[in-house]
């Protein structure tokens, strides 16, 4: 039972760590635009220690400042004997010269164990407006999340995967100097975001990627809506070894995950690009 939760958690946290933060963009970027790509396809190899889980695919699409994205994943042990895990994520929004303003996000996810959920989050102005959570299992003696906890916030998928921006194309240890405000559905928690250094990875499938690479530092600081006393959390609280690996995207100023990198109370997960595509960079407005 420890072991499938350490899954479900990993499956779940390995998105909301692969944050990047947002540098200043100066008032002439503003004014030509942000630079995006059109549609974005990835594909995430996600480990176990040794243990291949399986895959995560994800697609974002961008028609000026509104994006949609979508995520699936399916994580077994022993090709589904022991243990398997289905999820699929959602969101929408909009992205201006300030950083993604999510619309709505979605999670929803079973398992081999009979459990699953199904998550909606809507939002307005950086603010959650509504959550739905089926069933909704209440933890008794967690943190209540208050209102204000609830202000200027993101959701996972829009934090991992729209917030990390710079004109350098080269590797950029800007992009990892901030504090990010996550709300998952049930968690309030922020992300400090710090620098580690560059690095340069080599291509391993004929649609990987090779180039410069950051590695930036992540702090996971609880805030609320948890129980204080879940060993998960604690861990995730107290280890300085949480890291995510941020590689540019070609022809854009974005700055997306390459690799993930998250100890759990099973041992180290990681995730790692083995595909990514990019088409159609453009212009987009950045005006909010």
């Amino acid at each position: 039972m420890q072991a499938r939760r350490c899954l479900s958690l990993f499956a779940v946290a390995a998105l909301s760590c692969g944050l990047g933060g947002h540098p200043p963009i100066d008032a002439a970027h503003a004014e030509n635009g942000l630079l995006a790509p059109s549609r974005i396809s990835a594909v995430y190899r996600v480990m176990l220690g040794s243990l291949n889980l399986g895959d995560f695919r994800l697609t974002a699409t961008f028609r000026g400042e509104d994006y949609e994205m979508r995520g699936e994943g399916r994580f077994s042990v022993l090709q589904g004997l022991i243990y398997e895990w289905r999820g699929v994520t959602a969101g929408r929004g909009r992205v201006t010269s300030t950083g993604p303003e999510p619309a709505m996000y979605a999670f929803s996810y079973s398992d081999s164990a009979k459990m699953g959920e199904r998550l909606r989050l809507t939002f307005s102005d950086g603010n959650v407006t509504g959550v739905s959570i089926i069933p909704n299992r209440r933890i008794p003696n967690t943190i209540p999340v208050t209102q204000e906890q609830l202000e200027d916030v993101l959701d996972p998928m829009s934090g991992a995967f729209l917030t990390a921006k710079s004109d350098n194309p080269n590797g950029d240890l800007n992009v990892c100097n901030h504090t990010l405000p996550v709300f998952d559905g049930r968690q309030r928690f922020d992300l400090v975001v710090t620098p580690k250094r560059s690095v340069h990875v080599k291509r391993t499938t004929a649609t990987g990627y090779g180039g410069p690479a950051v590695i930036c530092k992540v702090k996971f600081i609880p805030i609320a809506g948890y129980h204080p006393d879940n060993p998960a959390v604690r861990l995730m609280a107290q280890t300085n070894e949480i890291e995510v690996w941020l590689v540019p995207l070609r022809g854009t100023n974005m700055y997306v995950p390459y690799r993930i990198v998250l100890p759990t109370l099973a041992g180290y997960g990681t995730a790692e690009v083995t595909s990514l595509r990019v088409s159609g960079s453009r212009r987009a407005s950045a005006e909010p």
